[in-house]
């Protein structure tokens, strides 16, 4: 056993998820699972895609924190792993289809910033305006976003997080604003995730499932009195304007994976190498991570990475085909570790995709928004 303490941070301090209700609306039949956790969304779109001015996207931070998570010997838990047969749903547009290879990394049109903030906190001061990273992920209404727990849900106050919205293909601070987003602006309806991490704060279950209205690209205009105005355009759902990556449960524990994401924090140096603007990723084949008992954690993946806070909620893509900027969801960042203790973040890990996961993902899936 290494005698050093393990550091690690959750890229987004103070971020999580509640779970799905069990009644669905419309198109949605049937109960869903008792251990899963759905919320609606506490504004209409409109109302959400209007409060991210350009301004306050910009003044957006990371909320970055050291959770002082201390992990004593560096032997991996052997709790990760398949607990029934092995699953998994095509991306968008995919199915049963063969794509050329290339040999380049191409970045996918899914994966996006999410921006929103603090659930309690006066929603005009800047310390309460945060963001993340998702994808959007194939779903049966095209409305779904994939993204971690601590990405939509508070700990501190046991509430969903307000303002909640996803800009896919995000690229710069400017290309969000007057039209220049090239796929819209998506605000949340449902917050879907698992019971576990919302009553036990579990990050073994640090995931979530966000089913999103139509999307909107924004002018923003300024009156005859000087203040900037939004003018909204409805430009139709997300899976059709950038389609969804396919859904992986119950794989191998040691697989190689893309991880992609928006990182911009600090290290515990001090370092900031990130400035959060444009899409970075990582390649790695994963392994299991030792587990970190205070935060109920035992069943975490994890590969070489040094991504920091902002990152949190991107995905993991198995079978990433860069021809078609697609593969299989299988992983979304949790947690970044500083294995070595040199002050410098060189994991990043996710909890293990097994069958709890499919079922909140089975329920947003087939959640109708509209």
């Amino acid at each position: 056993m290494n005698p050093r303490a393990r550091r690690l941070t959750i890229p987004l301090t103070g971020l999580l998820i509640a779970g799905v209700i069990g009644a669905t609306t419309g198109a949605n039949a049937g109960t869903a699972p008792s251990d899963v956790v759905s919320s609606a969304a506490s504004e209409t779109p409109t109302e959400a895609t209007a409060f991210w001015s350009p301004e306050r996207m910009r003044k957006a931070t990371d909320a970055t924190g050291d959770l002082d998570i201390s992990v004593k010997g560096g032997r991996a838990s052997s709790a990760a792993g398949p607990d029934g047969r092995p699953g998994s749903v095509p991306p968008t547009g995919q199915e049963g289809t063969r794509s050329a290879k290339s040999k380049q990394v191409n970045l996918p049109n899914t994966v996006g910033r999410i921006f929103f903030t603090l659930p309690g906190a006066n929603p005009l001061d800047p310390g309460s305006w945060k963001y993340c990273s998702g994808s959007s992920v194939q779903g049966r209404y095209r409305n779904l976003v994939a993204t971690s727990a601590h990405c939509v849900y508070d700990v501190k106050t046991n509430r969903f997080y307000d303002n909640w919205i996803f800009i896919p293909s995000y690229w710069d601070g400017d290309q969000a604003w007057n039209g220049k987003n090239p796929y819209g602006i998506y605000a949340a309806k449902w917050f879907n995730a698992h019971d576990d991490f919302v009553v036990k704060e579990d990050y073994d279950f640090d995931y979530a499932f966000v089913n999103v209205h139509s999307g909107s690209k924004v002018n923003w205009e300024k009156d005859s009195a000087g203040t900037w105005k939004p003018v909204i355009k409805n430009v139709g759902r997300l899976g059709d304007n950038v389609g969804g990556q396919g859904f992986a449960w119950n794989q191998k524990v040691k697989g190689k994976v893309f991880s992609f994401g928006y990182p911009t924090g600090l290290h515990p140096d001090g370092d900031r190498p990130f400035t959060g603007r444009t899409m970075k990723w990582c390649y790695g084949t994963t392994g299991a991570m030792p587990a970190a008992p205070k935060y109920n954690l035992q069943e975490h993946t994890g590969f070489k990475c040094a991504f920091t806070a902002g990152a949190s909620g991107g995905p993991w893509l198995l079978k990433y085909k860069n021809s078609t900027r697609t593969g299989y969801l299988n992983g979304v960042n949790s947690v970044a570790w500083d294995t070595d203790k040199n002050d410098r973040y060189d994991k990043i890990s996710s909890p293990y995709f097994n069958g709890d996961t499919y079922q909140v993902y089975k329920v947003a899936a087939n959640r109708w928004t509209n």
